[in-house]
C-alpha cells in the first residue's frame, strides 16, 4: 500500500477523534472559560505561571512526544503495520487522549495538584504513598533509558577490536550535541527576553525562531567531539538544571524552540511522504508470535508505547502543564490535541520505516531512531537541503525527543520525592522529612539513582520502561474514575481503556518476571542487568496490584455512597 494514504487515513481519523470525541468529553465534564485557573490564583513565578494555551501546548507536546511513538511503532512493525496502525488510531483516540486530558482536567480543577494528591484527595493517603513510590521509580526508569539513548547519540567515538576512534558520524554527532547545549544557552536568553517584554503573538514567534536558527547555525559551525560518558555527565547536568530551575526560565522556552524543530520534522515527513508517496514494504501481518519479542498479546501494546497510551503524559499534564494553563479553555488541545499530534508522529515513523525496507519486507538495518532520522533526512536531501544540515537537523530531532521527555520527567521525579515525605505542616516537620523535602536533595537522590541504572543500557530498560508506563496509565485511569464519579461526572467511557490496560501491563510485567526468572536459572543472568530489572519488575508489580486493589475498593464504595 502508498504510504501517503495511510498517513491521510490515520489523520483524518486521528483529527475526527478530536473535533468529536475530544469535544464530546470537554463538553460532557464540563469547561468553564471564564473560571480562574490554579496558574492564576497560584502564581509563585517558579511552577504555577499563566501561560499563553499555544506556549503551553507546545510545552505538553514536546514533553510528551519522547522516543516512544518513533522507536515504539518501528520496533512493534514486526508483527506487521497494520496491528500498529489499528493500535496508534485507536489507542490514541480512545486510550492515551482520554488519559492525558482527563488527567490535565482534574487537576486544573483541583488547584493544579499533581496526580499523587488527587490520589490523596479522592482515595486516601495510603494510595497517595503508594502511587508517588510507583512515579518516582518509573521516572528512575525514564530517566535511565533517555539519558543513556541521548548521550549514545552524541557520542562521536567508536570501538573497533577494543581501540576507541571516532566514528563515521562524528562530526554529525558532535553538531548536533553542540546544538542542544547551545539550545539550552539561548533558550535561557529566551526566557529572560520573554519576561521581560511579555512577547506574545507573532513577536514572540519571531524570537523563538531567532534563538532557534542561531543555535543550529552556532552548533553545525562548531561541532562538539567528546565521548557517550562525557555526554552522560552534559546530560545529567543539564536536567537538575531543568528540574531546579522555574518553569519560565529554560523549560516552557526551550520546549517552544524545540517545537517549531519538531514541526519542520513532521512537515519534512509528511511532505517527503507526499511528494515521493514510496510504498509501505514492510508486511501487512506477520502472526501472533515473534521470536525476538514474544506474543502479539501484550508485547504489541507495551512496545508502541506513547504513541498509543502512556502514563508519563499524565505526570506532565498534571505536574507541569496543569500549572501553566491560563484559560480551562485550552485544556482540550493541550491535553487531547497533543496525544493526537504524537499519534500522528508514530504514524510517520511507521511509514518511514516502511518506505525504508527492502522490498521483500526486510526491515531496514539500525536502530528505530536512526531508520527513523536517515529516512527523513533523505526527504530533505530530496528538497535540496545539504546533506551535513540535512543530517544535523534530523540528529538533533530524535535526540531532542528523549531530551524534552528527560527535562519534564526529571522535575517529576523530584516533585513526586517531595511530596512522598511532605505533610501538611512542614515548617514543624522533622529535620530529616524537611531535608528530604529539599528540592535540591530530592533532585540530586533521584538523578544519582537514575544515573546508576544507566549503567544497565537504554536497550535493556527499555521493555520494563513499556510495561512500567502502561500500568502507569491504568492507575491513572482508575483515579480519574473516582475523581470523575465523586464530583458527578460520567465516567463509564474510562473503563474499557480501563480493564485493557490493567490486563496488558500486568501481563507482561509478569511474563517479564518469569523470563528474568529463567535466565537466572539457566546462569546466563548478570546482576547489574537482570538483577535489578528483576528486582524493579517485582517492586511494579506489588505496587500496581495494591494500589488497583485499594482504589477499586474506594470506586466500589463511592458508588455506593452515589
Amino acid at each position: 500500500m502508498n504510504t501517503l494514504v495511510i498517513v491521510l487515513v490515520a489523520g483524518v481519523c486521528l483529527a475526527a477523534g478530536y473535533l468529536f470525541y475530544g469535544r464530546w468529553l470537554a463538553k460532557t465534564w464540563g469547561i468553564d472559560p471564564n473560571a480562574k485557573t490554579p496558574a492564576v490564583t497560584k502564581e509563585d513565578g517558579q511552577d504555577y505561571v499563566p501561560t499563553n494555551g499555544w506556549t503551553v501546548f507546545a510545552h505538553q507536546f514536546s514533553s510528551i512526544a519522547g522516543a516512544g511513538p518513533v522507536t515504539g511503532a518501528i520496533q512493534a512493525a514486526v508483527f506487521g503495520w497494520v496491528p500498529v496502525f489499528l493500535w496508534i488510531v485507536l489507542g490514541g483516540i480512545f486510550f492515551g487522549a482520554v488519559t492525558d486530558f482527563g488527567a490535565l482536567y482534574a487537576s486544573v480543577k483541583n488547584e493544579g495538584k499533581s496526580m499523587g494528591l488527587l490520589i490523596e484527595q479522592y482515595i486516601g493517603k495510603t494510595g497517595r504513598k503508594l502511587f508517588l513510590l510507583f512515579c518516582w521509580l518509573f521516572t528512575l526508569i525514564v530517566i535511565a533509558a533517555f539519558a543513556d539513548m541521548v548521550a549514545g547519540t552524541f557520542n562521536a567515538y567508536t570501538v573497533v577490536d577494543g581501540v576507541s576512534q571516532l566514528s563515521d558520524a562524528a562530526k554529525t554527532n558532535g553538531a548536533a550535541g553542540s546544538i542542544s547545549l547551545l539550545f539550552i544557552v539561548f533558550a535561557v536568553v529566551f526566557g529572560l527576553i520573554q519576561k521581560k517584554f511579555k512577547l506574545t503573538g507573532w513577536k514572540q514567534v519571531v524570537v523563538g525562531l531567532i534563538c532557534t536558527v542561531a543555535a543550529f547555525a552556532i552548533g553545525m559551525a562548531c561541532p562538539i567531539t567528546a565521548t557517550k560518558d562525557t555526554w552522560s555527565y552534559l546530560t545529567f547536568a543539564y536536567i537538575f538544571l531543568a528540574a531546579v530551575l522555574p518553569m519560565w526560565l529554560l523549560m516552557q522556552p526551550r520546549d517552544y524552540m524545540t517545537t517549531f524543530m519538531f514541526a519542520g520534522m513532521i512537515l519534512g515527513a509528511v511532505i517527503g511522504l507526499l511528494v515521493a508517496h514510496p510504498k509501505m514494504n514492510l508486511p501487512a501481518f506477520t502472526g501472533f508470535h515473534n521470536d525476538t519479542l514474544g506474543d502479539l498479546f501484550p508485547i504489541l501494546f507495551v512496545t508502541v508505547a506513547c504513541g498509543a497510551v502512556s502514563g508519563f503524559h499524565s505526570l506532565v499534564s498534571s505536574g507541569t502543564s496543569s500549572k501553566t494553563v491560563s484559560n480551562e479553555k485550552d485544556m482540550l488541545k493541550v491535553g487531547y490535541g497533543a496525544m493526537i499530534l504524537e499519534s500522528l508522529l508514530a504514524i510517520l515513523a511507521l511509514c518511514v520505516a516502511g518506505a525504508a525496507a527492502a522490498a521483500d519486507g526486510t526491515a531496514a538495518s539500525g536502530t528505530p531512531f536512526q531508520i527513523f532520522s536517515s529516512g527523513v533526512a533523505g526527504f530533505f536531501e530530496m528538497f535540496g537541503i545539504p546533506v551535513y544540515a540535512a543530517q544535523c537537523f534530523m540528529t538533533m530531532c530524535v535526540s531532542a525527543l528523549a531530551l524534552t521527555s528527560l527535562d519534564s520527567v526529571a522535575r517529576i521525579g523530584r516533585m513526586s520525592f517531595q511530596e512522598l515525605f511532605s505533610v501538611d505542616d512542614m515548617e514543624h516537620a522533622e529535620g530529616w522529612r524537611k531535608v528530604f523535602c529539599n528540592k535540591y536533595f530530592a533532585t540530586v537522590l533521584t538523578l544519582a539513582c537514575g544515573f546508576i541504572l544507566t549503567k544497565i543500557g537504554y536497550a535493556n530498560i527499555w521493555p520494563l520502561f513499556g510495561s512500567a508506563n502502561q500500568l502507569l496509565s491504568a492507575l491513572v485511569l482508575i483515579t480519574l474514575c473516582v475523581f470523575l464519579k465523586v464530583t458527578g461526572r460520567k465516567n463509564r467511557t474510562l473503563f474499557p481503556p480501563l480493564i485493557i490496560m490493567l490486563c496488558v501491563t500486568f501481563t507482561a510485567l509478569v511474563e517479564r518476571t518469569i523470563g528474568l526468572v529463567k535466565a537466572y536459572s539457566a546462569g546466563s543472568a548478570v546482576f547489574l542487568v537482570e538483577g535489578l530489572q528483576l528486582i524493579i519488575a517485582i517492586l511494579l508489580m506489588i505496587l500496581g496490584v495494591t494500589i488497583v486493589v485499594h482504589s477499586g475498593k474506594e470506586l466500589v464504595k463511592k458508588k455506593a455512597e452515589n
